[in-house]
């Protein structure tokens, strides 16, 4: 199978999280166009695609991940893009799809190990993964959990998450694929807008497939040590759950390691 390798390191201490709401029933539209037309000439301009995913609570979001190895790449990257001839071409088709694409968290790894490991993840070749059902389960489970902090809460949040959410999670069959809290620097590419005033911790658990995150799950949500982050007084309102299945050329999803 053609592939795509990854480097050997951490991908992107610089990462945003996108969700668009989607017209209704255009969401396999965009997926078809974005895995075809939008990874690798995004990449080439030096970002990171990490991840694209269907929302499985929410049939008209489409949420994806990329990341840059710093602000200034950041702009350089989506300058480049956005200013290229691909997005030229695509973009009517891409924007006809949605509703909204301003749902942007700029994110940065908790801690110097939190970011995204993607170097034994490959990538299938759009020809490949084109022989996919669109709707078929692709063997994980992504799920995003969006902790809204209090002012000056992070570090202890952050500490108590990696020194006693983390052993249970991976005692419970989950695994921590990354955790980010707000990259508070200015947005260098205004054109497209992130989210201002947030101060959010966010967790990206993987399972390996819809029968072993069910199995988890009910553990995870007895757990003393997790129920307590949910109801936190650090947080500053409901922590959002984002339950996620991986498009055919996700790099973030179980199907993708090597």
């Amino acid at each position: 199978m053609p592939t795509i390798n990854r480097p050997s390191r951490l991908a992107s201490p610089v990462v945003e999280l996108r969700q668009y709401t989607l017209k209704s029933g255009q969401r396999e539209t965009l997926i078809a166009l974005f895995d075809r037309e939008f990874v690798e000439t995004q990449e080439a301009t030096g970002m990171t695609v990490i991840g694209q995913f269907r929302d499985l609570d929410r049939p008209d979001m489409f949420v994806w991940l990329r990341g840059f190895e710093d602000m200034e790449a950041r702009r350089n990257a989506l300058t480049a893009f956005y200013g290229g001839p691909v997005w030229a071409e695509h973009r009517d088709a891409a924007n006809a799809t949605m509703i909204d694409s301003d749902n942007v968290l700029l994110l940065k790894p908790a801690w110097p190990s939190a970011g995204f490991d993607l170097s034994r993840r490959q990538r299938p070749a759009c020809a490949e993964a084109g022989k996919q059902n669109s709707e078929s389960a692709l063997g994980g489970i992504v799920e995003i959990s969006i902790h809204h902090l209090q002012p000056g809460k992070e570090a202890g949040f952050t500490e108590r998450f990696r020194t006693e959410a983390v052993p249970q999670l991976a005692a419970n069959g989950a695994r921590l694929l990354g955790a980010f809290m707000t990259e508070s620097a200015e947005n260098t590419f205004p054109r497209l807008p992130v989210r201002t005033g947030e101060n959010v911790f966010l967790s990206a658990i993987g399972f390996d497939n819809e029968d072993g995150h069910a199995l988890s799950r009910a553990p995870l949500a007895a757990s003393p040590a997790l129920r307590a982050f949910q109801r936190s007084a650090e947080l500053a309102r409901p922590t959002e759950v984002l339950r996620l299945s991986p498009t055919a050329r996700s790099l973030l999803g179980t199907s993708a390691i090597a």
